[in-house]
This record gives structure tokens, sequence and C-alpha cells, in this order.
């Protein structure tokens, strides 16, 4: 039996940073056992090769989706592309007969979240939604506490995220600061935020009111340029970033940028950036719960503070990935109950991306680990519920109003 029988033959759709690291050369060096990657794809051929080199594969390189399903026929595919482009790609494979892995946002539309449930209805197919933050183990905790009904029925919800000013400001300089692509950090990145209210509090939710602004990139610059690389402001501005320093991000995007344009290091004052940096939202649950969130993308710390209130007590918790004073060694969750002693509960941080999360996404979806007593694993379902939530808060935003979920039309009826 030849070494690679058994093992998932799997092709990574996107081979940017995240689809050559997470999904790509980590795949290789650590679970060799489960998964063989049998092809590469990016609409960039000179990515695509830098990206073999990076993961360190021999597999082949496509730059048309039809061609590399008929020829390597994969299991399964990993979609790391840019967000928009998600929907096409997950329809296909649905249709081919192949299981999606999909990076989040799933997708960014209503019309197209729709049609990627449908298609995976009609086909009998499976997308798998990369949550990792429900992975985490402090989340997973979180959970463990909310499910105990220590501090009752959850009543509300302070959920509010930070982003420094090196992570804050490098999704202004890339595809994902207009909205044609991202649909705005609404979508992009507090997907997992609404993804994990959704998980912890095991309901649905209504409708957001919520507003946006940008207040501290795009035009708010006192200069710009088009790009870090060769700007003549570079010694006096706080974001300027020489990106070469970096050999593994240089090979992906610095090369390959002579074949279509895009380049990695832009400039995050261009005048034509359109999401916000600034937001906060307020959610209704089918349950009754209410939710105040807010993100701010430029923040000196990373991190996040997220509070559940309930009809006997309150959950608490700070968490700091990025700190400018000692940071902690793990998290530490403050479990308040009504009437009785309040206790702290230490939980330390695990190696690996997203404190060890990341690693337990991949076992489960691998097939290293085979129970999932919590309900950590995503489908396409809650792919749908995080992104819906997220363009609701976007649309309410742009148009000073509440949005129900219902009326975006995103999901198929019942």
């Amino acid at each position: 039996m030849s070494e690679a029988a058994g093992r998932k033959r799997i092709a990574i759709i996107g081979t940017g940073h995240r689809g050559t690291t997470m999904w790509g050369s980590d795949l290789i060096s650590r679970w060799r056992g489960e998964v063989d990657i049998v092809g590469l794809c990016d609409t960039n051929s000179l990515r695509a090769h830098a990206a073999q080199r990076e993961i360190g594969t021999n597999a082949p390189v496509y730059t048309n989706l039809d061609r590399l399903i008929a020829e390597v026929k994969p299991d399964s595919i990993i979609v790391t592309s840019r967000d928009d482009t998600h929907d096409a790609i997950i329809i296909k494979a649905l249709e081919a007969g192949i299981r999606v892995i999909s990076e989040k946002p799933m997708t960014t539309t209503p019309e197209k979240c729709r049609a990627i449930l449908e298609a995976e209805k009609r086909t009998g197919g499976t997308v798998d939604v990369t949550f990792n933050y429900r992975f985490a183990p402090t989340a997973r905790r979180i959970k463990e506490i909310l499910a105990s009904g220590e501090i009752g029925d959850v009543t509300s919800v302070d959920f509010h995220w930070y982003l420094d000013t090196r992570h804050g400001a490098d999704y202004f300089r890339r595809w994902h600061a207009f909205e044609e692509f991202s649909s705005s950090l609404f979508v992009h990145k507090a997907t997992h935020h609404f993804d994990l209210l959704h998980w912890y509090l095991g309901s649905e939710p209504e409708w957001v009111m919520a507003t946006g602004d940008l207040r501290i990139y795009g035009r708010n610059g006192p200069f710009r340029s088009e790009r870090c690389t060769g700007c003549a402001h570079a010694p006096k501005c706080d974001f300027y970033w020489d990106y070469a320093r970096d050999p593994h991000l240089a090979n992906l995007y610095d090369g390959p940028s002579r074949e279509d344009g895009y380049h990695r290091d832009g400039c995050v004052y261009r005048e034509d950036i359109d999401i916000y940096d600034t937001m906060a939202a307020t959610i209704r649950f089918r349950n009754g719960v209410s939710a105040s969130y807010s993100l701010n993308a430029a923040m000196p710390m990373e991190g996040h503070h997220l509070a559940f209130n309930g009809t006997k007590g309150r959950i608490e918790i700070r968490q700091h990935e990025n700190f400018p004073f000692a940071k902690p060694e793990g998290d530490e969750i403050l479990v308040m109950p009504n009437f009785r002693k309040a206790r702290i509960e230490r939980v330390p941080h695990q190696p690996g991306g997203h404190f060890g999360g990341d690693d337990r996404l991949r076992n489960l979806l691998f097939g290293v680990t085979k129970d999932d007593p919590l309900g950590q694993r995503a489908s396409a379902r809650a792919g749908a519920i995080a992104m819906l939530t997220g363009y609701a808060a976007l649309t309410s935003a742009k148009e000073g109003r509440a949005v129900t979920i219902s009326e975006l039309g995103g999901l198929p009826p019942d």
C-alpha cells in the first residue's frame, strides 16, 4: 500500500499567507498522516509557484479550478482566496462532489450566502467554516460554564474587540480595505465574533442596529502614497511597514505583483478606502438576549473584553493577545454568582495559533479528534448566520436603522 493510501486528498484554493501557512506548511509538517496536498490553485501563477516553494510540496500548480478538479480529483478543497470569490469556488466544488473547508467569512453578500446553502442542500455536500476562535481553550471553558447554568439564563452580553496598530492597520494595507472585496470589517473580521455569540448563546440573531465610521485610516491621513515601498513619507509615518523584512511575505507578494498589480503594502491613508475602522452594534437574539458589540482597529493593545450577564450572576473575561504592560501567562475568567462567593478560573495559553485553537480545529476537521460534545465544528449555516449578522450591521450603519436578518434574504426557506 502506498504511503498516501488512506489520506485525504486536499487542494488549496488561494495561496496567500493563510493558505501557505495554516493550511499549507503546517499540514505538511504536522498532519502528514491524515492529509496529502495534491494541488494548489491561484489566479496569480507566480504566487502559486511561490507558495509551492514556501509550503515545501511538489503538488501541481493551477490557475484554473476546473482543470484542478478534473486532473487531481481532490477529496476536499480548502478555500483561502479573497472573500468575495468564495461562493463560486464553494459551489463548483459541491457540484463536483468535493467536501469544502472554507476560511471565514464564508462569503460576502446575502445573495452569495443563499446560493451556497442551496447548493449544499441540492448536492448533499458538506461545507465546514473554519471558526477557530471556538476552539481556543478559554472559549471552550466559557461555553462549559454557560451550559452549566451557574449564572442562570443569559440576559445580555458585552463584547468589545480591540485590534492594535499593527494588526488593525494591516487590514487597511490589503484588499480588505475595500467593501467590494470584504464587505467591511463588520463581515471580514467581526464574523469571528458574531459566530462566537451565536455559538455561546445557542440562538440566532433577529435584528441588528449599528454605527460605523472611518476615523483613523483612509482620508484621515496627514499624507499618503500608493504603497509603503518607495514612499517619501516613510520617515515620519507611524504606519510605515517594510514588508521586505519578512521573506515569507516578500516571496508571496513582491515578485508576484508583476502579474496582477496587487501590492501587500498599500498605504493605509489611500483616499479610496471605504470601510470603517470604528464600529459598534446592538444585536437582538431570538432567545431574548441583547448583545452590545464594538470593534476598534487602531488601539495600543490587542484583545477583547467579554461579559455575560445572567439571571443568577455574571461571567467576565479580559483577554490580551498583545499588551503594553506585563502580559499574563493565561486568561482569567471571573465567575460571579449572585449571593455566592465569586471565583477566578485561570486558563493557561496553549502553544499554537489562537492559544492552541487552530490545532484543535484541524484535528477535528481531519479526523484526529472524533467527538465534538460542545458543537465546535461550524457548518455552512453557522457561516451564514455570522456573515449575515455582519452584513446587517453594515447595512444598518449605512442606512441608520435596525436591520432584520430575515429581510436580507440570505437564508433559504425552512
